[in-house]
């Protein structure tokens, strides 16, 4: 028997994952160009914004995604433009509107992610986020449930582990606040079996917090 699945969109993903009590940067969904432009506003420039729909997977591929928009002008010349190009991308795709996002300070990037294996169950991945993932696969693995004591190992298990503790007179990451963050994704998972899988990327972790700025989860229908 072949289980359905479905996608959340971002704006879904991530506020399921707040109400966890998972740190996620503050997203909204913009319906319309005025929409996104209040919204922005609201925020404060520089903005992100990104295509809202369950059907597109890889965002920054087509042209779904777009950084560090600093006034009303750019964030609606670039809702338009990024519509236009979606919809080129992904004829048939259900696009909710675009979400609104503030532009996060740079932090070093890192993913958590999680997908069910048949024998096992539930595994969680952590590893160096943002294009590093795919180049590198340089990630380790625990079986949910996991402690504070695993999520520390698979910190440290990484080869670029030393990147985390600072590099090139750059501050270290807080180790502690990944930690924290691997294990209440762990919980989050288990206590909801319905979670087919999960992606955290990238993670901005920085030298007091760690804080999720795109997030995917795929549910079993």
């Amino acid at each position: 028997m072949i289980k359905s699945k479905t996608m959340l969109t971002e704006t879904e993903s991530k506020e399921f994952l707040k109400k966890a009590g998972i740190p996620v940067v503050e997203t909204r969904l913009a319906r319309s160009k005025r929409e996104a432009i209040a919204i922005s506003r609201e925020m404060g420039f520089p903005v992100v914004l990104k295509v809202n729909s369950p059907d597109v997977v890889h965002k920054s591929d087509s042209g779904g995604v777009r950084l560090g928009l600093a006034n009303a002008t750019q964030v609606g010349k670039a809702y338009a433009e990024m519509l236009s190009s979606i919809r080129q991308a992904y004829p048939g795709a259900r696009i909710h509107g675009l979400s609104v996002q503030p532009m996060a300070p740079p932090g070093v990037e890192v993913i958590i992610g999680m997908s069910k294996d048949a024998q096992f169950g539930p595994v969680l991945m952590f590893g160096l986020g943002g294009v590093l993932v795919e180049v590198l696969k340089d990630v380790s693995f625990r079986i949910v449930p996991v402690t504070e004591r695993d999520a520390g190992d698979m910190i440290r298990e990484i080869k670029g582990y030393p990147i985390l503790e600072g590099y090139r007179g750059r501050d270290p990451v807080s180790v502690p606040a990944l930690e924290e963050l691997i294990v209440k994704v762990s919980r989050f998972v288990d206590e909801n079996p319905q979670i087919e899988e999960l992606d955290l990327n990238p993670v901005f972790a920085y030298s007091d917090k760690a804080v999720a700025v795109d997030a995917r989860i795929i549910l079993e229908a």
